[in-house]
């Protein structure tokens, strides 16, 4: 049989990390995984402020970041992220990064078709086209950003068809996207993008961040709400490090959780996967929230993870849900082996 997963250590790929900052400029932040990984997306929120949510990438380069949560154009600094490191990644003075005693929250991913991620650049003609990715898979998450102009993001989520987009930096529900994705779903080797400026205006440099669901490390799907504390479980066939949740029929804001950030006040370890209950908003520029009771709180199982909220954010009744999830580690067997496939 074949094995069940088809990257038996997630950490190569993707790492979470929580630090506190100090201040001082040129400080290494090493990842904690037993693998060194370095990094080709470092998405950084400050956890106990205002401050936000902020993306760096290799393809664009280190000093470059956008604002999930905003249209601003792509933003310059070199006091925020200074460098992409062969064990994580090095963080200036800005108190975006490093404010000293300010709590932060990274999340790394490894470009690689091996893992299904992949960075795309091109600049825009308004005209609807295809643009060549290098997967090798067809993408089931793709994220696009205007680099130049006061802009929307836009999010096709592959388990919604091919006539479909969000506007990420809202709350909105997911809608018809024929002039964003030009009514076509991606294949293995292109996505298509429509003649709407916000994501190809004649001239503009756009980013596109693609995922590809890989068995055993990453899943991309929906689910239906119930109403109700007791909510679904998702199975994913790998306990997961990370969680991002949207309604799709229904505004509502998008929540993300993740096993570094679990609080202890429901018998929980910090740092530890269960419960998930200290939640960001990547629409908004708030700190964080505990939602340790129940109103929008998830459990990490081994399998996948199961809704303990009714709230409408994550549970409505009825309501359909769209997920992101990626690994801490595979589906084993007893002896620690990952598992073959059924």
């Amino acid at each position: 049989m074949a094995a069940y997963t088809t990257i038996d250590n997630p950490e190569l790929y993707f790492q979470n990390k929580i630090y506190s900052g100090d201040g001082n400029d040129d400080r290494s932040i090493t990842l904690d995984g037993s693998e060194n990984m370095q990094p080709d997306i470092v998405w950084l929120a400050e956890r106990n402020t205002t401050s936000g949510h902020a993306i760096h990438d290799s393809a664009r380069g280190v000093d470059k970041f956008l604002f999930p949560y905003a249209t601003n154009a792509e933003g310059t600094s070199t006091a925020r992220v200074k460098s992409f490191d062969s064990d994580g990644f090095t963080v200036g003075t800005s108190g975006a990064t490093n404010g000293s005693s300010d709590k932060y929250v990274a999340w790394c991913w490894k470009e690689s078709a091996d893992a299904g991620m992949d960075i795309v650049k091109f600049t825009g003609n308004q005209t609807a086209r295809t643009i060549s990715h290098s997967l090798s898979a067809k993408p089931e998450w793709l994220w696009i950003k205007n680099r130049e102009k006061v802009e929307s993001w836009h999010m096709q989520h592959g388990a919604l068809g091919a006539d479909n987009t969000q506007e990420s930096n809202t709350n909105g529900a997911f809608g018809a996207g024929s002039t964003i994705w030009n009514d076509t779903e991606p294949t293995t080797s292109v996505f298509s993008v429509g003649n709407n400026g916000n994501i190809n205006e004649t001239g503009s440099d756009i980013v596109v961040w693609l995922w590809a669901g890989k068995q055993g490390f990453s899943k991309f799907g929906k689910y239906t709400g119930n109403g109700n504390a007791d909510g679904p479980q998702i199975f994913l066939g790998f306990q997961p490090a990370w969680v991002l949740l949207k309604r799709s029929d229904s505004t509502s804001n998008w929540s993300l959780f993740d096993n570094r950030r679990t609080g202890a006040t429901k018998g929980g370890t910090l740092g530890k996967a269960n419960p998930m209950e200290l939640l960001l908003h990547p629409d908004l520029d708030n700190g964080e929230a505990n939602v340790a009771d129940g109103g929008y709180s998830i459990d990490g199982l081994a399998t996948g993870f199961k809704v303990r909220a009714s709230a409408a954010n994550v549970n409505a009744s009825g309501g359909t849900y769209v997920f992101m999830a990626f690994a801490d580690a595979p589906l084993t067997n007893s002896n620690g082996v990952p598992c073959n496939a059924m």
